[in-house]
């Protein structure tokens, strides 16, 4: 199972800026595009009565300005993730995604 800090370095590379947070700053803190994760639970396969496999499941919002950015496809291309919703806050895009990391 791979690390937090492996999963921060990674978002890091694909937004371009260290704009990511595990817990968000105060709002006027953010500069965007950024990306604010959490924790969601582990995902556990077992077989033969034991535990075989696990990962570890977070929610990833992208925020941007951009209803079309580039990055929204570049996260859906990381392995194990999804995009799950858009919505819209605060005249900006914030783009839902779930990883199992």
């Amino acid at each position: 199972m791979r690390t937090r800090i492996e999963l921060q370095t990674l978002l890091e590379e694909i937004l371009g800026s260290s704009n990511v947070w595990f817990k968000a700053p105060p709002k006027e803190k953010l500069h965007y595009p950024c990306i604010i994760y959490s924790y969601n639970g582990t995902r556990t396969y077992r077989a033969n009565n034991g535990r075989y496999l696990k990962h570890r499941e977070y929610l990833l919002t992208l925020i941007t300005d951009n209803p079309d950015s580039e990055l929204i496809e570049k996260m859906e291309d990381l392995p194990f993730c999804t995009w799950d919703r858009q919505f819209v806050s605060g005249n900006k895009y914030h783009n839902v995604f779930s990883i199992y990391f």
